[in-house]
């Protein structure tokens, strides 16, 4: 074997070296053959999608989308909060989109926590955090309270195109929620 062969390294990234050095070289790849594609930040489709940070979501994949199509905002949970507001606002007003796409997922981590969490993690660091868990138990409703967040936003310009599904990571189809 030569002295400068390289070890294999997993995907989760625990052989030789980290997962952010794996990261690193892949982008290093990835820069070697990149062309600028000559856009500006203004999606195509004139949409945002909110959805769960959860990595069995391929966004792009699952809804048909190209580089440039849409603004993509992730959280756990995919939930509408203030941050959430925040980006959909600067969507909308600076950067054009037009259409909200909310996406919540089958098996979420936050059916499973409850705002507990927030108090344990006070007693670990000595510091209640500041924001909320948003945990749920019933992710149809969590879907519709998101929905309904957008909507009654006053900082929102673009309330009348907003639509929430719910991924099934078994399927890999959308069910759509509705308010009724």
């Amino acid at each position: 074997m030569s002295t400068n062969a390289q070890q294999p390294v997993d995907r989760a990234g625990t052989g030789t070296s980290s997962v952010t050095e794996r990261l690193v070289d892949a982008n290093r790849r990835y820069a070697a053959q990149f062309s600028d594609p000559g856009m500006d930040a203004r999606p195509v489709l004139q949409v945002a999608v909110v959805a769960c940070m959860d990595a069995r979501l391929d966004l792009h994949a699952a809804l048909g989308l190209e580089l440039g199509d849409c603004h993509t905002i992730r959280n756990a949970g995919g939930v509408v909060t203030d941050d959430t507001i925040r980006s959909l606002t600067i969507s909308q007003r600076a950067l054009g989109t037009r259409s909200v796409v909310l996406i919540h997922h089958t098996g979420c981590g936050l059916e499973s926590l409850t705002e507990d969490f927030r108090t344990e993690l006070e007693d670990e660091v000595g510091q209640r955090p500041t924001w909320a868990v948003e945990a749920f138990r019933d992710v149809d409703q969590d879907v519709r309270q998101s929905i309904q967040r957008v909507r009654t936003s006053p900082f929102l310009a673009h309330t009348d195109d907003v639509r929430g599904f719910v991924f099934d990571v078994h399927t890999g189809l959308l069910r759509e929620i509705t308010n009724e």
